[in-house]
């Protein structure tokens, strides 16, 4: 089997004009998923520069960050972590509150996820402005987790994102 490329994923990706409002081009990777090849090529591409970093977690953001993660940490051979929003995990918690364009949201992990010292990598399907993963990464260095990076889909570059996560690499396949 030929192996996958980014200029086909991103291929796959599809563009929906005026979604979840007016103005705003949602980018679907349901497409990606969909198939078996892209999807598996995508996840190849995505863990490649980590295949030798001894990550012990890995962390998804909920919610498509679940579907990216889940599978980074089985090719990886690491645990996997979810980020969740408030509310949502059945145990202890910590919290983190962050700033949305009209009001705030919090996400929670649970208090035991993360041992210190362990080196875990973020995995989501999307940087947008940032906040929800630099949220993410304050509960994990609350944790004591090292962060040995952010690895996203796609990136949103316009809204710069990356501002947010000072002090880790932050890669994306995909850049708009």
């Amino acid at each position: 089997m030929n192996p996958v490329t980014v200029a086909e994923i991103a291929a796959a990706i599809r563009n929906v004009p005026d979604f979840p409002k007016p103005g705003i081009q949602f980018k679907d990777i349901t497409p990606v998923l969909a198939d078996g090849r892209l999807f598996d090529g995508a996840m190849d591409l995505l863990i490649e520069p980590y295949r030798n970093a001894r990550v012990d977690k890995v962390v998804g953001i909920d919610a498509r960050g679940f579907i990216f993660g889940a599978v980074a940490a089985i090719k990886l051979g690491a645990g996997f972590v979810p980020v969740r929003k408030k509310g949502k995990l059945p145990w202890n918690t910590h919290e983190q509150s962050y700033d949305l364009e009209y009001g705030s949201a919090t996400v929670a992990v649970h208090v035991d996820a993360v041992k210190p010292g362990e080196r875990v990598l973020l995995v989501d399907d999307l940087l947008a402005t940032g906040g929800t993963a630099a949220a993410a990464m304050r509960l994990l260095e609350k944790l004591g987790a090292q962060v040995v990076g952010f690895d996203f889909l796609i990136e949103l570059k316009f809204l710069d994102g990356r501002r947010h996560l000072p002090g880790h690499p932050v890669r994306a396949l995909i850049g708009y």
